[in-house]
This record gives C-alpha cells, structure tokens and sequence, in this order.
C-alpha cells in the first residue's frame, strides 16, 4: 500500500472522478453518467465509464448539457442499483492503495453520489479521504481573481488541457491534469501530505463559504452557503 503521507504526491497515482446528472440539487440529482481515470506518470490512464438509465426523465436542460436524453438513457444505461457500487468500489479502491480521488467541486459530485447510494441500498465510506478539490485549491491560491472559475475556466487559466466539458471523462482528466498543473504553479500544495491537505481543504472550503455567504446576504438576508467538504451530511437535506 501507498503511504499517503510521502512527500511528492503529485507525481504518483491519482484517480480523478466526474458525474453527469439530471439537475444542479446534489440532494435530489441522479447519475446520468459517470467516468473515474487513473492517471500514472506511465503507462496510460486507466479509463472506466458508466452510462445509466436514472429510472426519471431527464430535463431538456440537463440533457442540452450533457446530451443524453431520456431516450437515450432508457435504452442503452444500466440500472443504479447495478452501477453505484461498481462506482463505489473503484474510488475505495483507489483510497484503499494511498491514492488521492481528485473531484472538481467534490461536495456535489460526492454527494449526489453518496445519496444515489443511500437510494439504492448501497453502503457509502463513512469518510472519503484523501479528497483533491482544484475549485477549493484554485480559490485558497487566488481568492480575488476576477472571472469564472468552472472547470473549462481553470483549465485555461492554467493552460491545461480540456478534451471537452460535459463529457465525464474528458472532465475527469482534465480535473487530474488541473491538479497536477496547479501543484507547479502553486508549490505550497505540493508541499503539504494528503492527510493534512485533505484537512486544509475542509477548513479552506468552510470558510470560502462563509465569504461567498457574506457577499449573498448583501441582497439576500436569507442566502446560505453550505461549507461542508468533501460530502455534505445527509441531514442538510432529503433523498
């Protein structure tokens, strides 16, 4: 097994994972598709995709976004039962082997994947870590840069590579390549063990929160932003 806390993590093994849904509330949104890649420094990434029939219709404008429609997932996806803990068991692997999972904007993707797992009688990792989240690092090293900071944004701000957005394993590997980017450029990252990265994270998140709380509450006194990180709790809401 990989120690995780050795010095040079960047340049090891990391598995990268992406999810497409049928809409933006990680509490009720369900896996359209979903794609995890290994990525090594040799040989070539290991690729595993999912498409699923997500057993609701899938809005017009979810699919406008990813491009599976209802049709489409109806006839060629599995059911979630079969496919959320085959998702499950290539994350826990990789965990189990000291590998970092690298999620861009992990508290939706994690948890639209803990609570599709919840639904179909799976078990969830009571903790899922270490967890590499290049939203949260981008926002920690740069916090007052003006412009987006979507993926595709990133991706060109710190010249890495994107294949395509809205495709789970082009956004998977283009979240590991971010990753890997954003250690060069920011060598503080690079420095820190998964352990206690995974930790500043969870602080960093909660309070990049709070900040973006604060600014919403300027025209909206009732605007909450959740900080919680990596996979927000189930009681912040319902199945």
């Amino acid at each position: 097994m990989t120690d995780p806390t050795v010095s040079g993590w960047p340049d090891k093994p990391m598995l990268a994972l992406d999810v497409e849904t049928t809409g933006l509330n990680p509490e009720s949104a369900r896996i359209v598709a979903a794609a995890t890649v290994l990525v090594r420094t040799d040989p070539a990434p290991t690729v595993t995709e999912w498409l699923l029939d997500p057993c609701v219709a899938i809005p017009a404008e979810a699919a406008a976004i990813h491009g599976i429609t209802t049709e489409q997932a109806q006839t060629l996806g599995r059911r979630p039962a079969d496919v959320i803990p085959e998702i499950i068991d290539v994350v826990t692997g990789a965990l189990g082997q000291g590998h970092p999972v690298v999620v861009f904007r992990a508290p939706y993707a994690l948890t639209v994947l803990a609570r599709e797992a919840a639904r179909n009688g799976v078990e969830f990792p009571a903790e899922v870590a270490p967890v590499i989240d290049p939203s949260v690092l981008d926002k920690e090293a740069a916090p007052f840069r003006r412009g987006r900071r979507t993926l595709p944004a990133l991706c060109e701000h710190y010249q890495v590579c994107h294949d395509g957005p809205n495709r789970p394993v082009e956004d998977a590997l283009a979240a590991a390549r971010l990753t890997w980017r954003m250690t060069r450029v920011h060598p503080q990252f690079a420095a820190l063990d998964l352990p206690t990265l995974h930790a500043r994270q969870q602080t960093w998140a909660a309070e990049q929160a709070a900040g973006l709380q604060s600014y919403l509450r300027r025209t909206d006194p009732t605007a909450v932003v959740h900080g919680d990180w990596p996979v927000i709790p189930n009681s912040k809401g319902e199945q």
